[in-house]
């Protein structure tokens, strides 16, 4: 009896995943909470292109949230989503509540694009959003390396690319990628 309550411990431990491991369910799965603290389920975002991106307040590449606003506003009726996961990962620059985080885009660089609360994007206590974009990207041994890393996700739930932080989002190749995934027709 007490071979076989071991064994079947040895085995539900077997088969339970570590914290870390790549969450099972899918990018429309997911429901995270706004800066407003209310739900946003991204099964809302079938059908459309998004991009996710990692943010901060206090970064050298904060001016990066004029270019995503431009990118939502310019593209948003093609069927792209914005979607920003304000993080204080790196170098405590996201330090402010959501609230006065929510107050600075507004104010700072006139955000209208979807916002959600903070949340971690490294170990060991990564968001599972982050854990499953990570898992699905063309680098996933690499945690998000640094605010501002962004991550697009086709009209399928599918991460097709991910873009360093220091690549702009009126880049060539951002724009490029964006216009090449908002030209294709959900399956």
């Amino acid at each position: 009896m007490i071979i076989t309550a071991l064994a079947a411990g040895v085995l539900l431990n077997q088969t339970t995943p570590p914290r870390t491991a790549a969450p099972t369910q899918g990018f429309y799965s997911q429901v995270v909470k706004d800066l407003d603290n209310k739900d946003f389920a991204f099964k809302s975002l079938k059908g459309k292109v998004v991009l996710v991106v990692n943010t901060a307040s206090l970064c050298g590449l904060t001016p990066q949230y004029k270019g995503l606003e431009k990118l939502w506003r310019d593209n948003k009726k093609a069927g792209l989503v914005v979607v920003g996961f304000p993080s204080n990962d790196f170098n405590n620059q996201e330090p402010g509540t959501n609230e006065e985080i929510k107050t600075f885009c507004t104010q700072q660089f006139d955000i209208t694009f979807p916002m959600m609360s903070k949340v971690k994007v490294k170990r060991p206590d990564i968001h599972p959003l982050y854990e499953w974009l990570q898992s699905k990207s063309d680098r996933p041994a690499e945690e998000v390396e640094w605010n501002f890393a962004k991550f697009l996700v086709d009209r399928n739930g599918v991460v097709r690319y991910r873009f360093a932080p220091k690549e702009r989002p009126e880049s060539p190749f951002v724009l490029k990628a964006l216009n090449e995934l908002l030209a294709e027709k959900a399956k």
